[in-house]
């Protein structure tokens, strides 16, 4: 799903500095949004942040972990 084609509008503008207090007490208010539009929105969040697209995602590079038996 491209930026056009997305539900959602990431606008940048909508950001400010604010000190820790602040950010601490700032908080929107996610608990009428269903647990599955909460995981759309992170993960539509999460493929601006990281400039992918949210139809394609990048795959994890699985050669970098290895798994071993406990005995």
């Amino acid at each position: 799903m491209s930026d056009e084609e997305s539900p959602y509008k990431f606008d940048r503008t909508a950001f400010q500095g604010m000190t820790v207090e602040e950010a601490d007490n700032y908080q929107r208010d996610y608990r009428n949004y269903s647990v599955i539009q909460r995981l759309e929105i992170a993960l539509y969040v999460t493929s601006i942040a990281y400039n992918f697209d949210i139809n394609n995602p990048p795959r994890m590079d699985k050669t970098l972990f290895s798994k071993e038996k406990f005995s």
